[in-house]
Order: C-alpha cells, then sequence, then structure tokens
C-alpha cells in the first residue's frame, strides 16, 4: 500500500482522470470523522462543497453501513447513487435481496435484545437497527474487551449464523452471501456505464472493495493499515480535501463532460 500524495499514486489520479470515472466513498470514518454516537456523524462542510464541485464532472455515489434514511439527511447534497447498509439498501435491481435481509435482520435484533438483557450486559453496549442489517456498537464501553468477548459469544448462537463483520467498537451482523460493498460497486459501474471507478474507505467493510484487486478500481484507505488489500492510503481523513480538490482540477483539466447524466437522472 502505497501513500497516494506520492509520484506513483499522483501518477493513477491522471491515468483515471481522463477516463469515464465512477467516484464512491464511505462516510463514517471517510468523510465524516467518527462520532461517539452514530447519530452525532455530520458532513463538514468543506467536504460537502467539494464533493457537489466534483459531481459535476464525475457521477458520486456514497457507499455505507448506514441506512439510506439515515444517510441522505446528513449529505445536504444528492450524490448520484446512495447506497446503505454495506450495499444492502439502494441498489437498483436488488429489491428481492434487500427484502430477504430484512427479515433476517429483524430476527438477529430480536434473539440480540434478549440474549443482552438475560446477560445483564454492559450498559454501554447498545444496538443499531437499520432495518437490512444490524450494528452493535461497545465504543461507550468501560470495559470493551470484555464487552467484545460476550457479544462474541452471543452472536455464535444467533439464528441464522451471520457474518459477523468487525470495526471500529463495532460489530456488523450481515447475511452469509456475496452482497456487500464491493458487488455493490461494481453494479453501480455497471448501472452508470463507467469501466473505472475510485473508492475510499477506511473500514473492515471496505475491505470487500480493496481485496476484489480490479484493474479498474483506484482503491484508497484512510489510514494506513499493513493488512489492507487497498492500492493506496491517506494518513487522516482531513486529507480527503485534498483528494477531492486534486481529482476535480484534473477532471476538469482534461475536460470532463456530463456524460453520466445521461440515463441516470439526479437522485433526490
Amino acid at each position: 500500500m502505497e501513500l497516494l500524495f506520492s509520484e506513483i499514486g499522483y501518477k493513477r489520479l491522471e491515468d483515471v482522470s481522463w477516463r469515464r470515472l465512477l467516484c464512491a466513498f464511505d462516510f463514517d470514518g471517510t468523510l465524516a470523522p467518527i462520532a461517539p454516537l452514530p447519530e452525532q456523524a455530520h458532513l463538514p462542510e468543506t467536504i460537502r462543497e467539494r464533493l457537489i464541485a466534483l459531481s459535476e464532472y464525475a457521477p458520486v455515489a456514497i457507499i455505507t453501513g448506514r441506512s439510506v434514511d439515515d444517510i441522505r439527511p446528513r449529505l445536504g447534497f444528492a450524490p448520484d447513487f446512495v447506497v446503505g447498509n454495506h450495499g444492502l439498501e439502494g441498489v437498483p435491481g436488488w429489491e428481492t435481496l434487500s427484502a430477504q435481509h430484512r427479515y433476517l435482520s429483524s430476527g438477529w435484533m430480536a434473539q440480540l435484545s434478549e440474549a443482552l438483557k438475560s446477560e445483564q450486559s454492559d450498559p454501554g453496549i447498545f444496538l443499531e437497527y437499520k432495518q437490512y442489517s444490524l450494528s452493535v456498537h461497545y465504543r461507550l464501553s468501560h470495559h470493551p474487551e470484555q464487552a467484545m468477548r460476550v457479544l462474541e459469544r452471543i452472536f455464535a448462537k444467533l439464528s441464522p449464523r451471520p457474518r459477523v463483520v468487525g470495526g471500529k467498537y463495532v460489530f456488523n451482523l450481515l447475511a452469509e452471501d456475496a452482497c456487500n460493498k464491493g458487488s455493490a460497486l461494481a453494479r453501480l459501474m455497471e448501472i452508470s456505464g463507467a469501466p473505472d471507478a475510485l473508492y475510499v474507505g477506511d473500514d473492515v467493510t471496505d475491505e470487500d472493495v480493496f481485496r476484489m484487486r480490479h484493474p479498474g478500481i483506484l482503491s484508497i484507505r484512510i489510514e494506513r493499515h499493513v493488512g489492507s488489500a487497498a492500492d493506496f492510503y491517506l494518513p487522516r481523513t482531513d486529507d480527503v480535501i485534498q483528494l477531492l480538490e486534486e481529482l476535480t482540477a484534473r477532471l476538469r483539466a482534461e475536460g470532463a463532460r456530463n456524460w453520466m447524466r445521461v440515463g441516470l437522472g439526479r437522485r433526490a
């Protein structure tokens, strides 16, 4: 994994700037700083302004673990695509699959609520039901290691067994299938007619994109991580501002046209 703002990184940015490019971003920890509670997260105005500028030259997608209803009002602008629940919600053509995930998620919610009561668990653990997936947070726990062990024991008893993806003091419960951020991005590339894409993320579920090793996807991780499959990294969330400026300037210089608006429309 190389630093994006380096000779080789700038070369990759130049290479993708003259192509039909889809620009996709995670939200928490990527566009917005991680907040103690999920409802406290917001998109900084500096990022919003630059995303709007970028959207004049390339389609923009937000692919987040949050639900679509949760993320839309936090953005303050209308990206071409808004995909929630780690790729389960908002992808055109996946409505039936999303309904199946909704059924599973509601069952896990009921089981977890009952299990946490019987365990007399740490009050710092709380559930975030997102209809199509479920997140279990323990960031506010006074004993996070102990909370993590309790949760892992409970997860092992859930029926059916979910795919449990860890994150920054959070566990994400997903169905065991190929529907994730990576497959969602591939579907959006197909819909938009973009042979190439740029994706920026910061956490474990973003590795579903990074591990694709798609030759047309420029993958960027926030913060260097030895085990990440991303091509490049940015040291801090704040560096996304420079990335957006660099990308917009290159697309503008290449005379990028509004090719992506044909057949897409603007999503409210």
